[in-house]
């Protein structure tokens, strides 16, 4: 007998279930895309290199293109599409149109997501490879230009929008930081 190579999931997306069949071969990305016409997620080079497929898995950001979909079963998933409070934009989309931190916008769903989840690593006080000091009573450093181009590069932009993708990310911290305290 010959063992089955799709089956049934069930994913939570953007705070919705969606069942669909699939092969278990699938990525992420194409039962995102192809299967849920979920197209924000961009496919770029197709080898995790780019990050413009780069989605939240349980608040952690993934490049979905190496993601099975089968492996994320379970996981709360959000794509760019559903990082929006109702009408209300995100800090972070609402930063990248303030500061044009976008050009042709392929890129964009990806370096959003990422931006996003990089805010909540920064603020959670994970280091970077450029933080200087990692010792935890060092505290949370501070979000530099250095900090979140570190942070930011595993997307990449071909428009070469990253002076003001990086102001953008800065903004958005600071907003959210903001809206924490109150």
């Amino acid at each position: 007998m010959t063992p089955s190579t799709s089956s049934a999931i069930t994913l939570n997306i953007n705070g919705e279930k969606y069942t669909l069949p699939v092969d278990h071969r699938t990525t992420l990305l194409d039962a995102l895309r192809e299967h849920l016409d979920l197209t924000g997620s961009k496919k770029g080079c197709d080898l995790g290199q780019c990050g413009a497929c780069t989605v939240l898995l349980d608040g952690r950001r993934a490049v979905s293109c190496l993601q099975l979909a089968v492996a994320a079963e379970g996981r709360a998933i959000t794509t760019i599409e559903g990082v929006t409070d109702g009408e209300r934009l995100h800090p972070v989309q609402q930063a990248f149109l303030d500061l044009d931190g976008y050009q042709c916008g392929y890129c964009t769903p990806g370096q959003i997501c990422s931006a996003i989840a990089v805010i909540e690593e920064h603020a959670a006080g994970w280091p970077s490879a450029a933080t200087d000091d990692v010792r935890p009573e060092a505290g949370v450093p501070a979000l530099s230009a250095e900090e979140i181009r570190e942070r930011m590069s595993g997307n990449l932009c071909r428009c070469g929008a990253y002076v003001s993708i990086v102001q953008a990310v800065a903004q958005a911290a600071e907003v959210q930081g903001k809206e924490a305290v109150a």
